[in-house]
């Protein structure tokens, strides 16, 4: 996943979460612990509001009650973000497809997943991203529709993650979470240097983001598993059930918030070789890497340099 690269003075902290790699940077060193504190805090909060795989969070009584209910601000605000996202993308990206996951086996944390157990042909609830109810803070969700919110939720907080800690702090901040990349702040000098790569033997390039900008990059090359003989990945094309066909790689896309990005990035995976034209017109940056390991970028994202491998 890309990882950002520092050249003026400034601090930064690594750590895994959600089973991924996650990083702060800030331009003033003397705000990086107070700024990860703040980060964490954003994290928890999401977990607990937001995580299929907490079964005491808050999406997860939601879904229990299966009929209109208040919910927090905060679960609100992410369930505004998948619903946006699905609208946006005609429902591409659609946060009803967790039964289907769940029958694929995604049924727990990636890193406590079995491979040995058979992939089972069962068949859930038919359910799209229609079905969902928000007004204001009332949310409702069909009694048997399971919500992931994965790919907008991670987006959402990384650009609140990259907000409340400029805020607490008054630094420059860079937060990236799993390949969900938000900047709040001034940048540094040189902008903000991210390698943009999804492994040692895959495609590279470094890019360099102006204060205020996000990166978001979707992937079918992680969180993968096997059932059975199976070979599976974590997007679902809500449409099939299955998990995309891998024409693409990777997909990063640069927007002005990570969820912009990622709504683009995501659907990118699952539309293939038709993302290219609708990206085009949208006149966002991306870079796609398709299954030859080739190259693509559109929207002014700067050329690729030789070699350019990690």
């Amino acid at each position: 996943m890309p990882a950002a690269r520092r050249l003026s003075p400034t601090a930064e902290s690594h750590w895994q979460r959600w089973t991924m790699d996650m990083q702060i940077i800030v331009t003033d060193p003397d705000a990086l612990a107070a700024a990860r504190r703040a980060v964490d805090a954003e994290l928890d909060a999401i977990d607990a509001a937001a995580s299929r795989f907490n079964p005491d969070s808050e999406i997860n009584g939601l879904m229990r009650c299966g009929r209109p209910t208040e919910v927090s601000e905060l679960l609100a605000e992410l369930l505004g973000a998948a619903l946006l996202a699905a609208q946006q993308t005609d429902g591409d990206v659609d946060p009803t497809v967790g039964a289907r996951l769940i029958d694929l086996g995604y049924d727990r944390d990636i890193a406590a997943m079995d491979s040995s157990v058979p992939l089972a042909m069962s068949v859930s609830q038919a359910a799209d991203w229609s079905m969902i109810s928000l007004h204001g803070r009332i949310a409702a969700v069909p009694r048997g529709v399971v919500l992931d919110l994965g790919s907008t939720a991670k987006a959402v907080a990384a650009d609140r993650c990259a907000a409340r800690a400029h805020r607490v702090t008054g630094a420059g901040v860079l937060v990236n979470l799993g390949g969900d990349i938000a900047t709040a702040g001034d940048a540094p000098d040189e902008g903000w240097q991210v390698l943009v790569c999804d492994g040692d033997d895959e495609p590279a390039t470094m890019v360099a983001l102006s204060p205020g900008v996000a990166l978001a990059t979707s992937s079918t090359l992680r969180r993968r598993w096997r059932r059975g003989q199976r070979a599976l990945h974590h997007i679902v094309d809500p449409r099939s059930g299955w998990p995309a066909e891998p024409v693409w790689r990777t997909v990063s896309v640069v927007a002005a918030s990570c969820l912009a990005a990622n709504t683009v990035s995501t659907a990118a995976v699952i539309r293939g070789w038709r993302a290219v034209d609708w990206i085009r017109a949208q006149g966002l940056p991306a870079r796609l890497v398709d299954s030859d390991g080739i190259v693509h970028t559109l929207g002014g994202w700067p050329a690729e340099h030789p070699g350019g491998r990690r």
